[in-house]
């Protein structure tokens, strides 16, 4: 009987993990969203951090072929050993500028932020670039989740990171969920900023760490019914989640990229993100 329940355990997981994680439909849904975007810096990313930070380019991964996977380290010009970390996962626009940017922002309010980049060096000067960037990571997720992987590794053994939380921005929240169930019993907190989610009450049971999400009222790629069942499954679940629809607010509110920033409501969703990663991770 345990045989049987490892074996179907472990062919849950190879289908959650191999499979593509958004359909062809719900990847045109995102474009029409953007269509009339830009990859503009938003005040998410023009904002200057609260106290002097430190970044750098660094290898934190190596993909399956054997090339080094860079990202983007910021952390407090005063950071002390043990200092918590915290994977950043770009926009559908790619670790650009501005990603780099709100990285050093959050590294200030304690962190030793990792912007990882899920697009092997390219990002999207414009919605069709994008689109193609968003296409080739969504038909060929393994690589993208051994990449989060070996973030979080990074962050642990070689930034030593005592506790280790996840933030994500439309396809990043969408894959910092997917790097929650990866890691279901080793992240100590994640953020999702209007992601595609599961509403699945098997994948969602496998989830440890206390969940923050951010949506928005007027959002065509994550319907409201959609992320109202996603917060009744995890209250159903017994689950640490505070999920937050912002009235009014369109998709991508408070990406550091983009054209549809509300100044109101990205201002709450940062203050309540990081008031939420302190109670989380600085203890």
């Amino acid at each position: 009987m345990m045989f049987r329940l490892q074996l179907g355990s472990i062919l849950f997981m190879v289908a959650l993990l191999s499979a593509p994680v958004w359909s062809a439909d719900m990847i045109e849904q995102v474009a029409a969203a953007h269509r009339n975007d830009q990859p503009v810096a938003s005040p998410a990313a023009t904002t200057a951090p609260a106290r002097a930070v430190n970044g750098e380019t660094v290898i934190y991964a190596q993909s399956a072929s054997g090339e080094p996977v860079r990202g983007y380290l910021a952390r407090p010009a005063d950071a002390a050993p043990g200092t918590p970390g915290l994977i950043v996962i770009h926009e559908w626009w790619g670790l650009n500028d501005n990603i780099r940017q709100v990285t050093e922002r959050l590294a200030a309010e304690g962190y030793v932020a990792l912007a990882v980049d899920l697009y092997g060096g390219k990002t999207g000067a414009d919605p069709k670039a994008a689109m193609g960037l968003m296409q080739t990571l969504q038909a060929n997720a393994e690589p993208a989740n051994d990449n989060l992987r070996q973030a979080f590794g990074y962050l642990r053994d070689r930034a030593g990171a005592k506790r280790i939380g996840v933030i994500g921005w439309c396809l990043g929240g969408q894959w910092s969920l997917r790097t929650a169930l990866l890691l279901p019993d080793s992240l100590d907190a994640a953020v999702i900023y209007y992601g595609s989610v599961t509403t699945d009450p098997a994948q969602l049971a496998t989830l440890q760490m206390p969940i923050l999400a951010n949506f928005a009222e007027n959002d065509p790629i994550i319907p409201l019914d959609t992320v109202a069942e996603f917060r009744s499954t995890l209250q159903e679940l017994g689950k640490n989640a505070d999920v937050k629809v912002y009235a009014g607010a369109q998709h991508a509110f408070a990406n550091p990229s983009g054209m549809a920033y509300d100044a109101a409501a990205a201002e709450d969703a940062w203050q309540r993100t990081t008031a939420f990663l302190r109670s989380q991770l600085q203890r």
